[in-house]
């Protein structure tokens, strides 16, 4: 399974259609926008090695302190708030507290090093762009901008009720999204469109469309959330050019302890935000969220001079479930649970076809089949996502794939968890009439399951083959990783530990690895939902 080239369009349609040269542009080289490595040089790791021992226990102190300095003067702002309610025109104490609380949070932000912090365009007025949408969400140093404009957010209602920072958040108004209330995320759009039809009464919502961190090497998939309300919204683009990236907290790469060291560490700290124009939806883009949040991202990704990919947080979660097949870097089953998604199939749809499927697959006996049979065996027409899909398991260059390969692959993005189902599910369709399989098999299922090209399983399969007959079972597999469950790193590779993608360093965040939480209505239901809240509001 790997990325098919250019010149490999014709062949991957093996003559069914939609396979020329336009096709093959649409894959993307993969480039995993959840991964961060910060390299060091010998002359940056001895600096770092001084300022940990000087300047960032300094630096720990004043920030610490700043954000206990802040606490009274919020409280204070904030004493006799009805939560639900607008506040008042502000007085000129309440301007006081506000303008100090900024102060102190710049103080905070300066004290950490973000000496310079750049701000382009203009902020428009909360009448003109009720939202304010921000992108790339990169770090918990975004929160950089929430200091700076006092702006609302969307964040887990458990946010504030946490000490001294909660009293901070319930400052600034947010809109809070609750995990025990099945019908929250419903209640958060309207909420929203509430504030923003108040005629600037509330403060404006500052959203993260993306819903979790990436490496700003792109901009991923909005989440519709901000965009169902249907109102104007200011685009806000975040930059932080400096000479070694120690902002960036994603997935796999530096945790957040590690992150706020390295960067409490550099002597400056550069900070760039800017303000785009205020983005008005056309009547079509008011019915079609999904629509408006992609001509968003488009206008975001062209100012920031970074390409778009539809890879998105459920992507992000299927290399960093918790399996015993840990996910390498180069792994092509991104770009493949990508292309599953557009082809609209439900998650427990497709639990109920594995087995189905399987079944197919098993009487090919791994005989290769066309592009035309694939279409057949799945129940859908050639299109070119479909063609697509093949095209990543057409290694052979000839038009041909193996079936059991796309299953395999499919049974993986769609229970990431479940390792032991997937590689069982695996036997059923490579073992012999006596239930076994041999090396080759072996290294076509893993490879497959990781999403490779080349994959050597030689060292496994010696040592799972104790009786030396060149032959294993699934129990055998079975009792082998059960007794050793890091076997991928240990024999499959042994020399390259640090390239599989682990969650580790991130463990305290299992959720979203960011700092504004998602509410989009799930399966698309804001269709349903838009009727319920214009019948609430007119």
């Amino acid at each position: 399974m790997r990325l098919p080239r250019r010149e490999e369009c014709s062949s991957a349609a093996g003559g069914g259609g939609g396979g020329d040269e336009e096709g093959c542009s649409r894959l993307p080289p993969v480039r995993n926008p959840f991964v961060h490595d910060i390299r060091m040089s010998a002359p940056q790791k001895a600096k770092v090695a001084v300022m940990t021992v000087t300047l960032f226990p300094i630096r720990l102190l004043l920030a610490a302190f700043m954000m206990l300095l802040a606490w009274p003067f919020a409280f204070l702002a904030a004493w006799g708030r009805i939560e639900k309610e607008p506040d008042k025109p502000m007085n000129l104490w309440k301007k006081t507290l506000d303008f100090l609380l900024k102060v102190i949070m710049r103080a905070m932000w300066f004290a950490g090093g973000f000496h310079w912090m750049s701000v382009k365009g203009r902020r428009a007025l909360p009448t003109e762009a009720p939202i304010m949408t921000l992108a790339p969400h990169s770090s918990y140093f975004d929160a950089i901008p929430v200091t700076m404009t006092m702006a609302s957010i969307v964040m887990k209602a458990e946010s504030k009720d946490i000490p001294i920072w909660g009293t901070l958040i319930k400052y600034i108004q947010p809109v809070l999204v609750s995990r025990s209330d099945h019908h929250s995320r419903r209640k958060t759009v309207e909420e929203i469109k509430q504030r923003a039809l108040s005629n600037g009464r509330w403060p404006q919502v500052m959203i993260f469309p993306e819903g979790t961190c990436t490496n700003r090497s792109c901009l991923i998939t909005f989440k519709p959330g901000a965009f169902i309300p249907g109102v104007p919204v200011q685009p806000v683009i975040l930059r932080y050019p400096n000479k070694m990236d120690t902002i960036t907290w994603t997935w796999q790469g530096p945790g957040a302890l590690k992150i706020l060291w390295l960067t409490l560490c550099q002597l400056h700290n550069n900070m760039e935000m800017e303000f785009l124009p205020v983005y008005t939806p056309s009547e079509e883009e008011k019915k079609n969220p999904i629509l408006y949040a992609n001509n968003v991202r488009k206008v975001m990704a062209e100012a920031l001079g970074v390409p778009v990919t539809d890879y998105t947080f459920e992507d992000c979660q299927i290399v960093m479930s918790d399996s015993q097949l840990k996910l390498p870097l180069d792994t092509c089953l991104l770009e493949f649970a990508k292309l599953v998604r557009r082809l609209n199939l439900k998650p427990n749809q497709v639990e109920m076809e594995l087995d189905e499927l399987a079944e197919s697959a098993k009487k090919e006996r791994g005989k290769r089949i066309t592009l035309q049979i694939f279409a057949d065996y799945l129940k859908l027409p050639i299109t070119d996502v479909l063609t697509d899909i093949f095209a990543l398991f057409n290694e052979n260059k000839d038009g041909t794939i193996d079936f059991r390969e796309y299953v395999i692959a499919l049974s993986v993005v769609s229970r990431p968890s479940n390792t032991h189902k997937t590689i069982k599910l695996a036997f059923k369709m490579y073992e012999s009439a006596e239930q076994t399989i041999d090396g080759d098999d072996l290294a076509c299922i893993l490879k497959t399951a990781l999403g490779v090209y080349k994959l050597d399983v030689s060292s496994l399969f010696e040592a799972i083959d104790v009786t030396h007959k060149g032959k294993i079972s699934y129990m055998d597999f079975y009792k082998f990783t059960h007794l050793n469950p890091d076997y991928a790193e240990d024999y499959l590779y042994p020399d390259q530990k640090m390239d599989f993608i682990d969650s580790m360093e991130n463990q305290f965040a299992p959720t979203i690895n960011g700092f504004c939480t998602d509410f989009s209505p799930e399966d698309q239901e804001w269709e349903k939902e838009e009727s319920i809240l214009d019948k609430k509001l007119n």
